[in-house]
């Protein structure tokens, strides 16, 4: 009797697959063989599921988004706002060794976006969304007027959405000295200045 095989779950873990190439040795050796190697499968079979190397490594990318999305969606809203504004932004950065893994290989794929347009398209909805999340934070303090009235809104925009991202780099690139506690510490010590 022939193997049933999910194709939608081993999608999933080739490009699981790929993330753990792209972290250990870097975009470039994220190759189709290097990818099926680690998935435990053979180059062939690898056919099955994506037809070309950019399909799948575009879908390894936008798994990224897909878990940050699914982790926010199931967020329970029922406690303090200022504890709810906090985890919504956290999940847009790492904090945790899960999150760590999706920001590794999320820079990766933002690398690659400077030259492939594909890749591009990807990094610049993702990273709208994350500005419209950081937009909706300062409009519910605003809502809840317990923002200063004297700040500009427009700049505490783009200045929680720099601290976010900015958080977050350094994390991936110096995680020896930007903890998950340090972040959380800074994010909730930005949020609270802006309060009244």
């Amino acid at each position: 009797m022939p193997k049933i095989v999910d194709h939608d779950k081993q999608r999933v873990l080739v490009a699981e697959a790929a993330w753990r190439v792209i972290r250990r040795n870097g975009m470039e050796q994220a190759s189709v063989r290097n990818i099926a190697e680690e998935a435990g499968i053979s180059v062939g079979s690898m056919r099955h599921y994506f037809s070309t190397q950019s399909e799948l490594l575009l879908f390894a990318m936008n798994l990224v988004s897909e878990r940050v999305t699914a982790r926010i969606q199931n967020m329970s809203f029922d406690g303090p706002p200022m504890e709810h504004m906090k985890q919504l932004l956290l999940e847009f950065m790492p904090n945790t060794d899960e999150k760590m893994a999706e920001m590794e290989v999320w820079y990766a794929f933002t690398a690659k976006s400077k030259t492939d347009p594909l890749f591009k398209e990807l990094a610049d909805r993702v990273y709208n969304d994350i500005r419209r999340a950081v937009e909706m934070v300062i409009i519910s303090m605003v809502q809840l007027n317990i923002f200063q009235s004297d700040l500009n809104q427009e700049v505490e925009i783009e200045r929680l959405y720099a601290l976010v991202d900015g958080l977050s780099i350094h994390a991936v690139l110096r995680p020896d000295q930007m903890s998950g506690d340090l972040m959380e510490e800074i994010l909730m010590l930005h949020l609270t200045s802006l309060c009244v």
